[in-house]
């Protein structure tokens, strides 16, 4: 069986399980590891004299070892000549590899190509136009074993009341994050399934206090018209019990990679988007202007409401 490293969702889970008084053997099974793999990584990442492990502290650890690591064949200038040519016979990574390595050549990776691709178009190159399209790292693999958001106990979105679903009474809303050009600064987004009524808060950092603040303060602003809540799986939301205990409001989660499960907040999120651009830095976004920014799209008439505007459904003429 092909060795994956720990992931940063895998190092929060473990964090957690720690803190619960889970054993290593429980983590291990929880994760689908060795317990072995368990055990070198809270002897590699202890972040604290006595042994204690915080999952952030481990991943910089893990990171910066594999920047170190130097192990692997180097290859010489007239592979990297056959790799260009390939290229510029707009062959994608994939074929010039296959291709190759069946003839017995050692050949670097895809993904090898692929950061050198992106290095070259850094550099102001062009062999990244005889591509088709420039993949992203760590895209996510078909038939691989779910690791993001993951988090014991968490409730799914199938648990969720069955009116939700349908879109029939008014409470029931879907969260997420919109990020600026850094994961840093970046907004939590909220819309009600049933009208399309949209809240945004400004998030000084991505992270499970920063959020959780966040989404209590906006169902205390309108607690009359909150039941339930469907986030994303991000870890900055791992923080719902909180949430649950403080306001009453029931938290579910999507299916990891299923964002057509939450369609309603996926929409509000490329709408806002027309105010605030991908890549855009959102470190100057004031509360004021998310404020702004909801108040537009509350007021803009929707054609599936009769061209009535979300702030007429949710709240009346």
């Amino acid at each position: 069986m092909t060795y994956h490293q720990l992931t940063q969702e895998e190092r929060y889970l473990i964090t957690r399980c720690k803190t619960a008084g889970y054993s290593q053997r429980q983590i291990a099974l929880m994760l689908g590891r060795a317990a072995s793999t368990i055990s070198r990584e809270l002897r590699r990442n202890a972040t604290t004299h006595d042994g204690g492990y915080r999952a952030e502290k481990a991943q910089s650890y893990a990171v910066a070892r594999r920047r170190r690591c130097r192990r692997g064949p180097r290859f010489d200038e007239a592979i990297h000549r056959l790799v260009e040519a390939g290229l510029k016979q707009r062959w994608s990574p994939d074929q010039i590899v296959g291709f190759y390595r069946a003839q017995g050549m050692l050949m670097p990776s895809i993904e090898t190509i692929y950061r050198r691709l992106r290095e070259d178009k850094r550099h102001r190159g062009t062999l990244h136009r005889f591509t088709r399209i420039l993949a992203k790292m760590g895209r996510k693999k078909y038939r691989s074993r779910p690791a993001r958001g993951v988090l014991l106990g968490k409730p799914h979105i199938t648990e969720r009341p069955a009116e939700a679903e349908a879109r029939e009474a008014i409470g029931h809303w879907e969260g997420d994050t919109v990020m600026g050009h850094t994961t840093k600064h970046c907004l939590l987004t909220l819309v009600e399934r049933s009208t399309g009524y949209a809240v945004i808060k400004a998030l000084p950092a991505r992270n499970m206090t920063d959020t959780r603040r966040a989404v209590q303060r906006a169902i205390a602003s309108k607690r009359d018209v909150f039941k339930t809540v469907t986030f994303d799986n991000g870890t900055e939301f791992h923080d719902y019990e909180r949430i649950q205990d403080a306001t009453g409001v029931r938290c579910y989660f999507a299916t990891p990679y299923h964002s057509w499960e939450r369609g309603s907040n996926e929409n509000l999120n490329g709408l806002i988007r027309q105010y605030l651009p991908k890549r855009m830095c959102l470190k100057d976004i004031t509360q004021k202007d998310c404020d702004r920014i909801a108040k537009a799209l509350n007021t803009r008439p929707r054609k599936r409401y009769g061209y009535k505007t979300p702030e007429q459904m949710l709240f009346g003429p």
